[in-house]
């Protein structure tokens, strides 16, 4: 059985020395003299000198900007740090560079259509977008909605936002009206680019009714275009829908030919590039804007050496346009490397579906969630076994904490000799700060290293840094791509609350961490779910690594109904699997394997069966919310249905939270 630790997987000799981080370090010796004998001083380095690094960062990249590098940060602190301020730029100048004849994008959709545009195809369709937004009035800072799935008009559309200026901010189609409306509301855009429908899961859901009730939501709204998916014009169809707006086709709006790639808008290196939102599950979601400089070159380090991603690969994350690993996956092109785009179900017609695509386009970077891992791991999916995955060489995960088991699947199920990348980070800054390195060794259950300028650390409750022990995840100095605020918070109150109230100076990040004796992470989950158990803390990964390995439970949800002061109960739900009874005997055993595999600590006061386990659209369970609401919170003040994956797994959360008040 494989234990937390274990060492899996040591790089190969030539992936080392082949590899982007290596050439960097090596480049940082010849041209600043720096010698850094190993990792662990590389990233010493980057955190007591950040405007070092994030200069050379600028240099080694060769990012195309106009004015002065200096100063690289006027001042260090938090929040209100200032990246480059004499410096101009545009993100997609660079995610355009190289206009020739290599794929730029691969995309396959689950009922088999596919297509692909090199990268001088897709510099062209963006000029033409570009040109087509302007013709709408369209300027740098307009705000522009796209409610689009994971296709190349939603990556053409975001690069011609950027290449003006404006403002992009996605929501997937697969989100409810009020979804929409809660995100895009906040920021009213002026332009709304709207797919007719979508697939999933063998059904196509037309979606032409939910985006005439989204524009007529949205009053400050001038233009909608639709985008086809479902038919060929869906214009013809929308003209039938009882109060469809006015529209325009997607292919009118690129209907002018361009000139050549550009012309690109350089802005200020702080100039909103999108805005992103939180989950949404409590209260209004989080308008997080970022910025065009501190996103381009947060992604150029991350991609470029953490992943060692460049020319000639093909990158690859199971993604949707609402989720951050969307814009993180589209930073690829800066690299030179070929994205691949897949709309559809990760399950469709069964968890081979991924894999197989792998084989066929030849990933070379497999990205995906460790839900998804998990869930293959159940299955028994053996992927070495569906097809020739002779060229992926990385897999990554993210999303949650992926358990040692995963781990080992990786290696015995998809290859020995491939390098597993597990990373966690989060929306705010559209990056991991812990995870993939190619210079060092996979050990069961860890992350390998903290990122190059993310100055991660772990405190305890007083501020004392931690090692070896689990504390809360802060960031003690800033970074490029941290928000430049939130969208409609003038005065910043509102981001000051959400990261900065504990720690002052210091970025809560709200996960609990331990960073190993080596350098490496383990994530326990959010800090702000976390089990207190007479006083001792622990999070539910490990709660539901125990349960969900049993093959009776499918997907479990553990909550601590206690508060600051006063002991409560440990409730654990369980979704259990088809033809499966939760009675006394499998409670005892559920009881019985956390005691023996964790501690008596461990063991619920309470195992609930529920139908299902709420999460959000992307796949995160409603660990906080179930918990205020059990505790007596008004469902609508911390849950917004239509962010939910399925709206009617959360019905026998608020019977049990009603029959706890009652009893």
């Amino acid at each position: 059985m494989v234990r937390e630790g274990d060492l899996l997987w040591t790089p190969p000799p030539e992936l080392v020395e082949g590899s982007a981080m290596a050439r960097y370090l090596a480049w940082l010796r010849e041209t600043r003299g720096l010698d850094l004998p190993d990792y662990d001083a590389a990233w010493r380095w980057s955190v007591e000198d950040l405007e070092g690094f994030w200069r050379s960062i600028l240099e080694r990249f060769e990012v195309r900007a106009e004015g002065s590098p200096e100063p690289v940060l006027p001042e260090r602190r938090m929040p209100g740090a200032r990246w480059f301020p004499g410096l101009r730029l545009n993100h997609a100048e660079h995610l355009l560079r190289e206009p020739d004849d290599r794929p730029a994008i691969v995309y396959r959709r689950e009922d088999g259509f596919a297509a692909e545009l090199t990268r001088a195809e897709l510099a062209d369709a963006v000029a033409r977008a570009a040109a087509g937004l302007r013709r709408l009035g369209v300027r740098a800072g307009g705000r522009v909605g796209a409610f689009l799935p994971n296709a190349p008009e939603a990556a053409i559309a975001l690069l011609a936002c950027s290449s003006i200026g404006a403002i992009w901010s996605a929501c997937s189609p697969e989100f409810g009206v009020r979804a929409v409306l809660d995100r895009f509301g906040q920021i009213e855009p002026k332009v709304l680019l709207a797919v007719d429908g979508y697939r999933y899961g063998g059904r196509a859901f037309d979606r032409l009714g939910v985006v005439a009730e989204i524009a007529a939501g949205l009053p400050g709204l001038e233009h909608l275009v639709l985008v086809p998916s479902l038919r060929e014009d869906p214009l013809a169809a929308a003209r039938a829908v009882p109060g469809f707006p006015p529209a325009m086709a997607w292919s009118e709006l690129l209907a002018e030919p361009a000139s050549g790639p550009g012309p690109f808008t350089r802005v200020p290196f702080e100039h909103p590039l999108w805005i992103l939102y939180s989950s949404g599950t409590t209260g209004l979601p989080k308008p997080i804007v970022q910025g065009h400089g501190g996103i381009l070159l947060e992604h150029l380090k991350a991609i470029a050496l953490h992943h060692d991603v460049g020319p000639g690969e093909r990158f690859f994350w199971f993604t949707t346009t609402g989720w951050m690993m969307w814009n993180f996956l589209l930073g690829g092109l800066a690299l030179g490397a070929t994205v691949v785009l897949y709309d559809g179900s990760p399950s469709f017609p069964d968890l081979t579906a991924l894999w197989r695509l792998a084989a066929e386009v030849g990933i070379t970077t497999f990205g995906t969630s460790a839900p998804f891992i998990h869930a293959c791991m159940k299955a028994g999916v053996r992927p070495a076994e569906v097809g020739d995955l002779s060229r992926l060489r990385a897999v990554g995960s993210t999303g949650a904490p992926l358990s040692p088991e995963g781990f080992a699947w990786v290696y015995e199920a998809v290859g020995r000799d491939v390098w597993l990348g597990s990373m966690s980070g989060g929306t705010d800054l559209c990056t991991a700060f812990v995870g993939a390195n190619p210079l060092l060794p996979v050990h069961a259950g860890e992350l390998q290293c903290r990122y190059l300028g993310a100055d991660v650390r772990a405190l305890d409750l007083e501020g004392r840094e931690l090692v070896g022990e689990v504390g809360e995840l802060v960031l003690a100095s800033p970074m490029p791509s941290m928000p430049l605020g939130f969208w409609g918070d003038p005065d910043g109150e509102r981001y000051r609350r959400s990261y900065f109230d504990v720690y002052p100076g210091l970025w809560r990040h709200g996960d609990w961490i331990r960073i190993t004796e080596r350098g490496s992470c383990v994530i326990y989950g959010r800090s702000d779910a976390t089990l207190n158990r007479a006083g001792v803390r622990i999070g539910t990964s490990e709660l539901y690594r125990v349960v969900e390995a049993m093959p009776e439970v499918r997907e479990s949800l553990a909550v601590d109904t206690g508060e600051l002061g006063r002991e409560g109960e440990l409730i654990l739900f369980v979704a259990l699997a088809p033809g499966v009874e939760l009675d006394e005997a499998l409670r005892r055993r559920m009881s019985e394997a956390l005691r023996t595999e964790l501690s008596p600590r461990h063991v619920p006061d309470r195992i609930l069966a529920v139908p299902a386990i709420p999460t959000t659209l992307n796949g995160k369970r409603l660990e906080v919310p179930i918990k205020r609401i059990l505790l007596g919170a008004r469902p609508e003040e911390v849950v917004s249905p239509a962010a939910l994956s399925d709206p009617d797994a959360l019905g026998p959360f608020l019977e049990i939270a009603a029959s706890l008040r009652r009893g």
